[in-house]
């Protein structure tokens, strides 16, 4: 495209939140409101139900000083859903209203920030504009803790997730032993397929404080092996500290949750939780042994007190990026990332086609796990110890964060 596109913009979020998803935003909401080709910048209250409901911020009535805090707000300012639109040709009710309302505000700009169903919905949008022959650049900005997005080296709001599991187990080690009684703890960690987040626990061990096992949703979870390994090693030590997935499995695929249950997500995703539990009881049966089931849930996620100056840094050019290139003329892409870590950490920008990303999970790889399923190895730490750098400069009043407060005024 020789001439760019003018009109507005908008951006929008979706599914779980993370330390540094507004910060992406911000990425996307300053870089349009100062491009002279982006008359005016929306963004979709609770994601693409926002703008199905004609429920669309104006970003620039907000203060630029309070949208400037977004880069250390944690969750969705601009709120988040969690809904799957159909595939087009079966039913593209969805799409002929978001074509009347990009149509309605002179959309020629649509930046979704999330994860892979995200990334879903905005090839989607993408491939019906073309189809319709309505000129509109769809860009998707990544997000999600888990770390499975296709391609990209890592994706934003992992490295402070992962930063700040590796801190709390840290701690709780120090905690966990603090008494000449000993006690076994079970630590659970976000993750339903994919081990990333789970893995971080072994950035506490580089540091001499982590846990003894770390069991990952990679390797299929054996409950006999699991009671015989935490007995020995609590017999032996007089405690033992475990890290464990959320989305851990027996070999036929069933969750090791008890607490799984029919309720989904609206991607019909299973909702877990309650495996730390499950487990110390399980342990506490076998051993007697005083035992501790601990749930990090969503303080992983929310945790922008911990967050990693890196993340913060590269989810803003993640959004930066998505704005220049789509004015550019690029549409139908993700902002991801290539990094090298030899000679000095470098990260730089990547565009990912969107057909190639959604709904495509990358796996924690096998090879960065022990032999026996129960560790992970130094490669995983070589790989992230560089992602988690860095602190937030997030301003503080009266000793608490003082966290981005938007206007939220609503288009007519």
């Amino acid at each position: 495209m020789n001439t760019p596109l003018k009109g507005a913009a908008i951006i929008g979020q979706s599914g779980g939140p993370s330390a540094v998803i507004n910060a992406s935003a911000y990425g996307v909401i300053k870089t349009a409101l100062e491009n002279e080709n982006i008359t005016k910048v929306y963004g979709a209250n609770h994601g693409i139900k926002g703008v199905l409901n004609d429920r669309l911020l104006i970003m620039d009535e907000e203060d630029p000083k309070e949208l400037e805090r977004l880069l250390y707000t944690p969750s969705s300012a601009l709120g988040s859903c969690r809904y799957k639109i159909a595939d087009p040709d079966v039913d593209d009710t969805d799409y002929k209203r978001i074509l009347e309302i990009f149509k309605k505000y002179d959309v020629r700009y649509f930046f979704y920030n999330g994860g892979n169903d995200s990334m879903d919905t905005c090839a989607k949008v993408s491939r019906y504009m073309a189809k319709v022959g309505y000129d509109c650049m769809v860009m998707g900005v990544p997000k999600t803790i888990d770390n499975d997005l296709f391609g990209t080296d890592h994706c934003p709001g992992f490295s402070s997730a992962a930063k700040y599991i590796a801190t709390s187990i840290m701690e709780v080690c120090r905690d966990a032993q603090v008494y000449d009684t000993g006690m076994i703890t079970v630590i659970e960690c976000m993750g339903r397929h994919a081990g990333w987040l789970t893995a971080a626990a072994q950035l506490a061990n580089a540091m001499g404080e982590g846990p003894d096992f770390i069991y990952l949703p990679e390797v299929d979870f054996d409950m006999d092996k699991f009671v015989a390994e935490v007995s020995q090693r609590y017999k032996e030590n007089g405690n033992c500290i475990v890290a464990v997935s959320e989305g851990i499995h027996y070999a036929d695929g069933s969750f090791v949750s008890e607490a799984k249950t029919a309720a989904t997500d609206g991607f019909g995703h299973a909702q877990l939780g309650g495996l730390a539990a499950m487990l110390a009881n399980v342990m506490k049966e076998k051993t007697g042994a005083k035992v501790r089931g601990i749930e990090l849930s969503l303080l992983q996620r929310c945790a922008a007190h911990c967050a990693s100056g890196n993340d913060i840094q590269e989810s803003f050019m993640s959004g930066k990026v998505a704005v220049e290139s789509a004015v550019s003329g690029i549409t139908g892409k993700m902002v991801g990332f290539e990094c090298e870590r030899e000679g000095g950490y470098v990260c730089k920008p990547k565009l990912f086609d969107l057909d190639e990303v959604a709904n495509f999970e990358k796996k924690f790889p096998r090879e960065w796990i022990n032999k026996e399923g129960n560790g992970v190895l130094q490669p995983f730490v070589d790989y992230a110890l560089p992602l988690i750098q860095g602190e937030t400069p997030m301003v503080k009043e009266n000793g608490l964060p003082r966290f981005c407060k938007l206007k939220k005024v609503f288009a007519e």
